[in-house]
């Protein structure tokens, strides 16, 4: 009986781990289907400013399940009322350039939108609104 607690108790700390909406491809963060996530320069920490035209180019990386919130994954309630995923408090974006998954057409478009990558390329620092340093790479 402890064996079969102790490797449901393993497995539920494993599972736990890795619940989160995305995956990495190729060094990058995209969603599970692929598709390449992307962050807003002129957002706030928890806080979208991409609306209307800008949210038909850059279409915010809808919330579909909640439980998977948790560790560097945090949901952001957007003006219109939808949900939308941040990754450490960083609205996620899908770029509707991006015909396939795996691509990153809008990687640096009008430098201010970055795909996240597991390896640093470059990484670039800036203050938000409360004066909170946060570091991304791209």
């Amino acid at each position: 009986m402890k064996r079969v607690l102790l490797l449901a108790a393993l497995a539920t700390i494993a599972f736990g781990a890795q619940a989160n909406p995305t995956v990495e491809r190729n060094g990058v963060l995209a969603n599970k289907e692929g598709r390449t996530l992307y962050i807003f320069d002129k957002d706030a920490p928890g806080k979208s400013n991409c609306y209307g035209g800008c949210a038909a180019a850059w279409p915010p990386f809808a919330v579909a399940n909640a439980a998977l919130a948790g560790g560097d994954f945090t949901i952001v309630a957007r003006d219109d009322g939808t949900a939308q995923w941040a990754y450490k408090g960083k609205p996620l974006y899908f770029f509707a350039g991006d015909a396939k998954p795996g691509e990153i057409n809008g990687d640096k478009q009008g430098g201010v939108w970055h795909v996240i990558r597991s390896a640093p390329a470059k990484t670039s620092s800036s203050d938000d609104a409360y004066g909170q340093r946060y570091s991304y790479t791209y």
